[in-house]
């Protein structure tokens, strides 16, 4: 089974994922980092692929990803990274990255070297759901793969139906239609948006993502998805704190 499925069957509500870009602060940090929030209790991990030309990122990631290029920070050494942890690593990562980066090293290279670090879950929010049925589907497959579709405020039902029909982890619900970061509380606007989507009774489990930054905008998110994903105000805290008080931002998130 999909390790991040597997989650869902364990743990429905209050899912806590955590996004940071590899390589970041420092090129090295991205096993500590991990190792960090493993420990802390986070769900599962989304760990994201440094790209010179982000589709939806805001500044602070990046900056993250700026920084982690100038780092050296590159496909080769990420995955020797995630690699040297996977026999002791216990929580499942998810990579994000872009559909260029794929192509680029190799789509059969990039989809053998995730399965030798013991992911099985990817984010690429920039892959044509028709490329993905025509060829990334059974590509992705034959690796044991499964791709996240993501969805928006002006996402059609007709599109939503079909992301829920093609998802085997979960639906990333955009929670705007803006770019990440921050934006304070949830609006009764996108408390409408959840709504609507909880209305479609789709057989996937969502997630959602986009301006969730602390205990009560997480808490808000989780009473109506499973969980939410936190990135913006993750990659602010380790650039101010390094790897540092990592546990002390989840405690703030959970409450505890």
């Amino acid at each position: 089974m999909n390790s991040i499925k597997k989650i869902f069957k364990e743990k429905s509500q209050n899912l806590l994922s955590i996004f940071f870009t590899a390589g970041f602060p420092k090129l090295n940090d991205t096993t500590a980092i991990i190792n960090n929030l493993s420990s802390n209790g986070v769900d599962f991990i989304e760990v994201g692929l440094p790209y010179s030309d982000p589709l939806a990122d805001g500044p602070t990631i990046q900056h993250s990803s700026s920084v982690a290029l100038d780092n050296g920070m590159n496909l080769e050494v990420v995955f020797e990274q995630l690699f040297s942890i996977k026999e002791n690593n216990k929580t499942p990562l998810v990579l994000m990255g872009y559909l260029n980066q794929i192509i680029k090293y190799g789509e059969h290279e990039f989809c053998q070297k995730v399965k030798e670090c013991g992911i099985d879950t990817v984010i690429i929010p920039d892959l044509p759901m028709i490329e993905f049925e025509n060829h990334y589907q059974e590509l992705f497959k034959s690796y044991g793969i499964v791709n996240v579709f993501l969805i928006t405020p002006h996402t059609s039902e007709e599109r939503i139906r079909k992301i829920d029909s093609l998802t085997e982890a979960f639906i990333y619900v955009v929670a705007s239609a803006s770019i990440t970061g921050a934006k304070g509380e949830i609006s009764e606007q996108q408390i409408a948006y959840f709504n609507r989507i909880n209305e479609m009774n789709l057989q996937s489990n969502l997630i959602v993502g986009f301006g969730i930054s602390d205990n009560k905008t997480f808490t808000t998110a989780c009473k109506y998805m499973n969980g939410a994903i936190i990135g913006s105000a993750f990659i602010k805290e380790l650039d101010e704190n390094g790897v540092n008080k990592i546990d002390s931002f989840i405690k703030s998130i959970k409450n505890c």
